[in-house]
């Protein structure tokens, strides 16, 4: 039996699991609550890989591409459509929140709600710089492992040969935390069995109908940027196949959706751009940085039709200039917010306030919180990938026989 499931590949088994999860949260409803520790055990495991993960894998990706200039071009290009996506990502929020009735009938109770304490611009810097590393690689402060570790790579190039002994301790880390990686993924399939479960039993179909034009929004506008703009930008500028970027991204797009984790979900990200060819170096830089900034769902899309929502919902007209308030917030704030806490609930903060919406919509649309931030971590994911692949490809840092291959993230896993 073993053998046969072995033989099933991986995404298939992802996705039985998905569709068995749904079928008995549906079937038992709030009872089915009590497989929810086997997608706890799967996001603990997952989470234990991270920040060892990130910090080796960064400094391995700086230490390889050693050349400054290739660096820095790396990183231009890289924020540069981190950029590009988020800004189209909010119009398409806008367009499709404005062709669709979301209010109705509907009328919001009045709830207090406290605004979040949004750090400026220079105070989101200064956090980046961890005062004590330890601590920050303790507490899985991504962002601050990423500038550490950044810093890290670049000093061993600097240093040279003397530095070889630390290059090469990391380097034997990243391989470790790698083959660590290989294992923990076997969980997939029973840890996304068990939050679907949970989540379907403990939400139903019932209590999602009031808001199912709101969330429909968003979904609706999460599959045309996904399908349009990331599809599109992989067939005209890669030159290769959408069809089979969704085909090898589709592990990790099921595990974003049913973890709701960017971070959670890079072990499986890191194994599918390693399935599409993206070189180790340049995905390793990639995607712990796409994790924390690239935020087209919850900093492009979502704001933007969850201020038109409350917008309509509270009777408040909203002119040209809102709209393009609304635009410019929502893609700043996906990048300014970086590292908060609860970040979609922060960027929707700001994005209201900007327009001078009434914070208190935000009482309402928490409550269905998990089930859209399963599509906009899922939209998120999406961009990395689909940037690793791009940029990748301009870069030479992708294998094109590797990307056209029938291998996939299950193959990269068990190897």
């Amino acid at each position: 039996m073993i053998q046969i499931i072995k033989r099933i590949p991986f995404w298939q088994q992802v996705l039985a699991g998905f569709a068995l999860g749904a079928i008995v949260g549906l079937i038992f409803g709030p009872q089915a609550a009590a497989l929810k520790p086997l997608g706890d055990l799967f996001i603990a495991a997952i989470k234990m890989l991270v920040a060892p993960l990130v910090f080796c894998a960064i400094v391995v990706s700086i230490t390889s591409l050693g050349n400054s200039a290739n660096l820095r071009r790396l990183s231009i290009k890289t924020l540069g459509m981190f950029m590009l996506t988020g800004t189209i990502a909010s119009l398409i929020g806008l367009a499709v929140g404005s062709m669709i009735d979301m209010g109705g009938s509907m009328e919001l109770a009045t709830t207090e709600v406290r605004e979040r304490n949004v750090p400026g611009f220079a105070q989101v810097l200064l956090d980046m710089v961890p005062v004590n590393p330890f601590a920050s690689l303790a507490e899985g402060k991504v962002l601050q492992i990423i500038v550490f570790a950044a810093l890290v790579g670049i000093a061993i190039n600097t240093v040279g040969q003397k530095a070889d002994p630390l290059k090469n301790t990391i380097q034997a880390g990243a391989e470790v935390m790698f083959q660590l990686t290989r294992m923990v993924l076997k969980l997939t399939p029973i840890g996304v069995f068990g939050l679907m479960a949970w989540v379907i039993g403990k939400y139903g179909l019932e209590t999602l109908l009031p808001l199912s034009k709101f969330i429909g929004a968003i979904y609706l506008a999460a599959i045309i940027h996904m399908v349009f703009v990331y599809g599109g930008f992989v067939k005209f500028l890669a030159k290769l196949s959408p069809l089979q970027f969704f085909r090898k991204a589709m592990p990790a797009q099921l595990i974003a959706f049913t973890t709701a984790s960017s971070f959670g979900t890079l072990p499986a990200t890191t194994r599918c751009t390693d399935a599409m060819g993206v070189s180790k170096q340049y995905s390793a830089f990639v995607l712990p940085m796409g994790a924390t900034m690239n935020m087209d769902g919850c900093g492009g899309i979502y704001p933007a039709i969850a201020a038109i929502f409350i917008a309509q919902i509270y009777g408040i007209p909203l002119d040209f200039t809102d709209y393009v308030l609304i635009a410019v917030t929502a893609t700043v704030a996906s990048v300014g917010t970086a590292g908060v806490p609860g970040s979609a609930m922060v960027m929707l903060t700001v994005t209201l306030g900007a327009v001078g919406l009434p914070l208190e919509g935000i009482a309402f649309i928490a409550a269905i919180d998990r089930v859209i931030d399963m599509i906009r971590t899922c939209t998120n994911v999406t961009g990395d990938m689909m940037t690793a692949v791009v940029v990748g490809k301009s870069e030479g840092q992708l294998d094109e026989i590797q990307f056209n291959s029938k291998e996939d993230a299950s193959q990269t896993a068990s190897a």
